[in-house]
């Protein structure tokens, strides 16, 4: 039988955290570069990306200019954290590609890929709520409802991290399935957004 134990949510989970706590340096992903795991370590080094320029947007004491340039950074790297949740879905397919789902096999209307994402944003949101919750000059009621937020984002990324080991455990026994879902970001593409065909001034 296939199996995904090296990508199970515990491994992913720890790469997530180990690649923030380090910062730009990041950390080595633990699985073959030249397979999910290169589209997994993509994912999250996005998502660390968009967090910091999603941070600096919110400025109001530099020039529009910058807030501009922030905008146009985030664009870019949602587009190519969107593409890497895609070559996840296709890798952790072409696993199964050989595995026909049984009649009635659950239908999972959230792709592999994108639990994954998510997964990596919670690592981020667990992070950063941390942070909150235990800093030095904030007030009592500032941290204490942090930490309440931080349980709270805890309790949904264990429930998350076991839902994705039980889609990808089903799927490889033909109990469940997903279909890769193509974003289709028309407002990237020069042929598909008016404002940058000149259909609309």
């Amino acid at each position: 039988m296939i199996d995904f134990k090296d990508v199970s949510s515990e491994a992913i989970c720890a790469f997530h955290d180990k690649a923030v706590k380090g910062g730009a340096a990041g950390a080595d992903p633990p699985g073959d570069l030249r397979g999910v795991w290169a589209w997994i370590e993509a994912n999250h080094r996005h998502n660390r990306l968009l967090w910091d320029e999603e941070d600096r947007a919110r400025r109001r004491d530099v020039a529009d200019a910058e807030i501009a340039a922030n905008k146009r950074a985030i664009d870019g790297y949602n587009q190519r954290r969107n593409d890497a949740i895609e070559k996840m879905d296709e890798a952790l397919l072409g696993r199964i590609e050989g595995v026909v789902p049984a009649a009635g096999a659950w239908h999972n209307s959230e792709t592999a890929g994108s639990m994954i994402d998510r997964l990596s944003i919670l690592a981020l949101k667990t992070f950063h709520m941390r942070l909150e919750a235990t800093r030095a000059d904030a007030s009592e009621d500032h941290r204490a409802t942090c930490g309440e937020k931080l349980a709270r984002l805890t309790l949904q990324r264990a429930d998350l991290a076991r839902c994705l080991d039980t889609l990808l455990r089903e799927a490889a026994a033909g109990r469940a399935f997903w279909r890769v879902y193509r974003q289709f970001k028309m407002y990237n593409d020069a042929t598909l957004n008016p404002y940058l065909y000149g259909g609309r001034k």
